[in-house]
């Protein structure tokens, strides 16, 4: 019933973990959690850059994806300063390389460079070459922080809509997200909203621009949702083709990463919105989007 835009697997845990973090989840324990929720298969992000977590390569994911079939998406991920730590690398022939092997996007990219980087610009341009949608997380700060640095507005993320106009950006993070809604403070960009949502950029910039996609994942993309049912409705019912469920397990899985999946759900339940936007929500944007069988 559900594919899940957003996940993260292990082959095997990292060694370095923080006193706080449990153990990251596995492919195994990853499919008996979509198993337990009735979500039919994943996208599975590699983290390749370091200032997000111990960098792991894109080889596991198309393994995970080639020990349950069907089950896994695989996307490949480079960081920008792959190859020769060069603005100019030629990105686009490793990011052919594994587009063959069946890697249908990139991301999750995390790496805490601007838009404006010329090294972040070189791999948007090399995935706008080759043809895969990209998924990205905004960090809120340049520095002790991870995702794409934007301030707050999307300056940098308006520019690239405009720049690369070819390449499928999916939307995600607290960073994107608290931008559904007019901000009060800056603490919005690090922490999640209450509050009813009062329009802000990330409506308008979905509005202007038809390659910006809603990646609906972790408590970010749910929150932006269930903080105004009200506004949800309207917001599923404007953006019905470029939204995306997604989950973002990382570590092992808990009945609680599932509750976007039973929002929709209910919504659809009592009539607020058409079964036909559920489905597209649901799974049918990923599958046209991402070119699925």
């Amino acid at each position: 019933m559900f594919i899940d835009i957003h996940a993260h697997v292990y082959r095997r845990p990292p060694v370095y973990r923080t006193a706080a973090a449990g153990s990251w989840v596995s492919p195994e324990k990853l499919v008996e959690f979509y198993d337990r929720h009735n979500i039919e298969r994943g996208v599975l992000l590699p983290l390749v850059s370091p200032e997000c977590n111990v960098p792991q390569s894109c080889e596991d994911i198309l393994e995970a994806a080639e020990r349950f079939p069907g089950r896994f998406i695989p996307f490949c991920n480079i960081d920008p300063r792959a190859l020769s730590n060069d603005p100019h690398a030629p990105l686009e022939i490793l990011l052919e390389q594994y587009k063959a092997k069946g890697c249908k996007g990139i991301g999750e990219v995390t790496c805490n460079l601007s838009f404006f980087d010329p090294y972040m610009r070189n791999l948007l341009r090399a995935v706008e070459k080759v043809g895969l949608p990209l998924t990205f997380h905004i960090g809120h700060r340049l520095g002790g922080c991870y995702g794409i640095y934007d301030e707050a507005g999307l300056p940098g993320l308006t520019e690239s809509l405009i720049r690369y106009p070819d390449l499928i950006f999916f939307g995600h993070s607290v960073a994107f997200w608290s931008e559904i809604s007019v901000m009060e403070t800056a603490e919005e960009r690090i922490h999640l909203s209450a509050g009813k949502v009062k329009e802000g950029v990330v409506p308008k910039l979905m509005r202007k621009f038809k390659n910006l996609m809603g990646d609906l994942s972790a408590g970010s993309g749910a929150n932006a949702l269930m903080r105004d049912e009200v506004y949800a409705v309207e917001f599923l019912n404007e953006f019905q083709d470029r939204l995306c469920f997604g989950m973002d397990v990382c570590l092992d899985p808990c009945d609680a990463n599932a509750k976007l999946a039973y929002f929709l759900l209910r919504l659809r339940d009592e009539g607020k919105i058409s079964d036909e936007v559920f489905r597209k929500v649901a799974r049918e944007n990923a599958v046209r989007i991402l070119n699925l069988e």
